[in-house]
């Protein structure tokens, strides 16, 4: 492959050979708003979906008669599928088009969150929730590479934080109905709820359509009539290597530290702390309204700023106040410190998908969202087991305590990545834009 058609610091359009001048004027059309909800949305069931999980859990627990272990497998099982989902729908969204496989992909998790209700033993469950999390991890990467494609890139990071909003909301939305549903219907009924994403899916296909820069590319292949692999665009050159293996890593550090506080969350509340399961609900419910608060600022400083400050400045944050709140035992001080250590310890989540579409093309940017993060996600999914060993031996105060000291090592792995978002001329041009 060409050195100028994946050399990010190059001005040359990696399917003309010609150079690229792409003004943004920073404008939001009515399209780019469309899309960027329909994205938000769509990852709001995945949210929704992988969160349900941890409310249920101690009824699960109970009902089918598992093991802690078991217990801790079915919160990781999900994630790893989502690897597998990731690998499959990235390079189908970069071949036929980001909105068609982005429905398929939510009707996929949304028929087996369904058929999760009907397990009866750990075998069915384990098997429904990792086929849920396979189209989990497909409608991810997708959403993300729609979003970018249809925002200006001035405003990319804010058009990708309202992306990781979505999630955080999906999250709240399983905070405030687990306790009533399990309550009521009990622990099936949680999954059953699972099922309408579906309908919704069949929405987003009908009344959207693809981004113009997915269509123009499209074109232009058609011209051709030749197809690289989205794959190798990840892999092509040595910075594209260095630039590939730092988003894993980051990605892989912002997900074992969001599920291992996630996942035993409500556990923690309960059992250290000593609330209620509607008390556990709302104090969990805080943090993730903190998540939401912090991924919106994060948004607005990654493109002020550039991507790698406003990363650091939340990596130190999310050490510190998870550090802080492991050493809290108060419950109101356990409230605002939730709150505290949402917005940093998940405020970035916003901030992967504009770091990815800043650092690949039209052609590979759905592959490098789902492949990268969902590399990340996979390695993170072990995070609930890890928790749940430690927290066995040391106790949960400690194993949050231990989640605190990975951000230390996300910030040296953010130097592999370019800070793309930085390199503006004086008339607006984002010369990087170029691979788009």
């Amino acid at each position: 492959m060409n050195r100028d058609e994946t050399a990010p610091d190059q001005p040359i359009a990696p399917d003309t050979g010609q150079v690229a001048t792409l003004p943004d004027d920073g404008q939001v059309t009515p399209y780019g708003r469309k899309a960027v909800f329909a994205a938000t949305l769509g990852y709001a069931m995945d949210g929704f979906d992988l969160q349900i999980l941890s409310f249920a859990l101690p009824a699960i627990v109970l009902s089918l008669g598992l093991s802690t272990t078991e217990a801790g497998w079915l919160a990781t099982i999900p994630l790893l599928g989502t690897v597998t989902g990731a690998l499959i729908f990235g390079a189908l969204a970069d071949r036929y088009g980001r909105v068609r496989v982005m429905a398929y992909s939510i009707i996929l998790f949304a028929v087996f969150t369904g058929l999760t209700a009907l397990s009866q033993g750990f075998v069915e469950m384990a098997i429904f929730r990792f086929v849920a999390g396979v189209g989990i991890g497909g409608e991810f990467g997708v959403g993300m590479a729609l979003a970018a494609e249809a925002f200006p890139v001035l405003k990319r990071a804010r058009a990708t934080s309202c992306v990781g909003v979505g999630f955080q909301l999906g999250v709240l939305l399983a905070a405030l109905l687990s306790a009533p549903v399990i309550s009521t219907w009990g622990w099936r009924g949680l999954f059953v709820i699972g099922i309408f994403p579906a309908i919704v899916a069949a929405v987003f296909r009908s009344r959207l359509r693809e981004p113009e820069a997915f269509l123009e590319h499209r074109a232009r292949v058609a011209v051709r009539k030749e197809r690289r692999s989205s794959y190798a665009y990840l892999v092509a050159d040595p910075v594209m290597r260095r630039t590939s293996l730092g988003i894993v890593l980051i990605c892989a550090i912002q997900n074992f530290g969001y599920y291992g506080i996630m996942t035993w969350l409500p556990t923690y509340l309960s059992k250290n702390i000593g609330l209620s399961l509607t008390k556990s609900s709302l104090w969990t419910a805080v943090t993730v309204a903190g998540m939401v608060f912090g991924i919106l600022v994060f948004g607005q400083l990654a493109d002020r700023i550039g991507r790698r400050k406003a990363f650091w400045i939340f990596q130190a944050g999310a050490c510190l106040s998870l550090f802080g709140y492991s050493q809290l035992t108060a419950p109101l001080a356990v409230l605002v410190g939730g709150a505290i250590m949402g917005v940093f310890a998940n405020g970035m989540l916003g901030g992967y998908g504009a770091v990815i579409a800043d650092n690949y093309p039209t052609a590979a940017r759905a592959t490098a969202q789902n492949v990268l993060f969902g590399l990340g996600r996979g390695i993170g999914g072990f995070a609930p087991l890890v928790v749940a060993l430690v927290a066995g031996s040391y106790g949960f105060a400690t194993a949050l305590a231990f989640l605190a000291l990975i951000y230390i090592v996300d910030m040296f792995a953010l130097l592999l990545i370019p800070d793309r978002r930085s390199r503006l001329d004086p008339g607006g041009v984002h010369l990087d834009t170029a691979l788009s």
